[in-house]
């Protein structure tokens, strides 16, 4: 399982909300590549990069930031927020991003987001399915969370598998940086009920031992952000995650 680290970015700077809440926001630093070099340093190869000003003006915004970052490390980053054109996308990769991951817009916009996935392949495009919690699974939220469509989790993801995508961010937002624990029930469900996708936990990571439990539940991949920020997963222990996989 790979580990992906993510930085939030509002006005240039490393930030975490709490549940996508823009008034909750915390700094953690000024210099969002400082970080990006520490989590080289431990040995990690991906991150995860959000434009929270991108996502809030429907358009990309920071990217000055993934440029530095691309240019100065070697990690591969997935980008997203706000990416709602063909030039937002032409911007993110010409500024060093490998994926971007693609939420409103593939609620909103299926057919632009289904034109970038036969345009530039189901490894490069990556679906990212937040959603509120419900009795059935879940409901897709857009618009930085901010707005909650009538579209069922589940059936969701099953649709773009359909037509090739691969790759998915699934984001519990009522747990996203509540630092209570993720999502396995949900998890689970969906690994069960649609085969063959390359799930990317996200939301709710606390400790450490939750890592392996995402792993054995078939979990490609897991997004981290408040936990390594406020020191309850350290970068040591992902490193010694990393080596011994």
């Amino acid at each position: 399982m790979r580990i992906i680290p993510a930085i939030d970015i509002i006005d240039g700077k490393c930030v975490r909300l709490t549940k996508g809440d823009y008034n909750t926001k915390k700094i953690y630093n000024e210099n969002p590549l400082e970080v990006a070099k520490e989590f080289e340093a431990a040995g990690i190869e991906y991150l995860h990069v959000v434009d929270l000003d991108g996502a809030k003006a429907s358009q990309i915004i920071n990217y000055r930031v993934l440029e530095q970052i691309a240019s100065k490390t070697n990690l591969k980053i997935d980008f997203g927020g706000g990416l709602k054109s063909d030039k937002d996308l032409e911007i993110a990769f010409n500024s060093g991003a490998n994926q971007i991951t693609g939420g409103s817009i593939a609620v909103k916009n299926a057919e632009i987001f289904e034109s970038w996935i036969s345009t530039y392949g189901s490894e490069k495009i990556i679906l990212g399915a937040d959603f509120y919690p419900d009795a059935t699974g879940g409901k897709i939220a857009t618009n930085g969370w901010q707005e909650e469509s009538s579209l069922e989790l589940i059936p969701f993801i099953s649709d773009y598998q359909q037509i090739g995508i691969q790759y998915i961010i699934c984001t519990d937002i009522s747990k996203d940086g509540m630092l209570e624990g993720p999502s396995f029930d949900i998890y689970q469900q969906i690994l069960s009920e649609v085969k063959n996708v390359k799930l990317i936990a996200s939301g709710g990571i606390s400790a450490f031992d939750e890592l392996p439990k995402l792993a054995e539940n078939g979990c490609e991949a897991v997004i981290i952000g408040k936990a390594i920020y406020e020191n309850k997963i350290s970068l040591k222990q992902l490193e010694q995650f990393i080596l011994t996989k």
